[in-house]
């Protein structure tokens, strides 16, 4: 990857932890310099150092990316540390279960509050930065649940992600007068720290829905990202790339079956 992104200035939002912490990683072990984001600046920090003590160029911010200034105040870090801004990658998000009939008002707007109201204001805030970069690059982390399918308990969380994908494809034609480009990646089921808290039985059952056999890696969406961000990608705009072990292919289980 070091060819795809060497000495860009990336930040990335939620890198604290699980699809974003392998994003930052993918990108600083590719040569980026990385601006790792997220509410807990403590944590975000601890993978910095982790990154930087292996040669990368990282730093910590933190920030919430619903808030209008602090995401103001974390483009300013990123240009000021890295004398500019290349890519956003806009991952932070959270996916706290809910089902309709017990769903607060307020469990609702949280969702929303977070995964779809930061990322566009962490695109807003983003756009005078990548514009004067002459190639700036957008990689939403959006998700198969919401744009392709559905799962109990996750209405609000399907509804911010499928929203992120309206609003990309709209920005994309904004920002391509500026020479912006804006995707999205749909992972599917990844092993992360939140996939892995929901037990043993829900891993075994998405890994039977799969026809790789495999849970993917961070590593594999931050792959993804290092691509979309990359030169090669230049000329795709307002797409979306689905990174799910083909979970998404079978119309039942009975497809898997050999």
């Amino acid at each position: 990857m070091r060819g795809l992104v060497e000495g860009r200035s990336v930040i990335v939002t939620g890198a604290s932890k699980g699809i974003g912490r392998g994003i930052a990683r993918v990108f600083a072990q590719g040569g980026a310099k990385v601006l790792l984001v997220a509410r807990d600046g403590r944590a975000a920090a601890e993978v910095a150092a982790e990154l930087a003590q292996s040669g990368a160029v990282a730093s910590a911010f933190a920030a919430d990316v619903s808030d209008e200034e602090q995401v103001k105040a974390m483009v300013d870090a990123a240009v000021e540390r890295h004398g500019g801004l290349d890519v956003l990658c806009a991952n932070a998000g959270i996916f706290p279960a809910a089902r309709l009939e017990t769903m607060s008002l307020a469990e609702w707007r949280e969702v929303m509050r977070i995964n779809l109201e930061g990322c566009f204001l962490s695109v807003r805030a983003c756009i005078p930065a990548l514009a004067r970069a002459g190639a700036g690059r957008i990689i939403l982390t959006s998700s198969i649940t919401g744009p392709i399918t559905g799962f109990p308990g996750w209405s609000h969380y399907a509804a911010s992600k499928a929203g992120q994908l309206g609003f990309m494809r709209t920005a994309a034609l904004e920002l391509a007068r500026k020479g912006i480009t804006v995707n999205a990646i749909l992972p599917g089921n990844i092993a992360t720290e939140g996939l892995i808290e929901l037990g043993q039985d829900y891993v075994d059952s998405m890994i039977a829905a799969i026809p790789l056999r495999r849970l993917g890696s961070v590593e594999d969406i931050g792959h993804a990202a290092a691509f979309l961000a990359s030169k090669e990608a230049g000329f795709i705009t307002g797409q979306t790339l689905v990174v799910d072990g083909g979970q998404t292919l079978p119309e039942s289980l009975a497809a898997l079956s050999d």
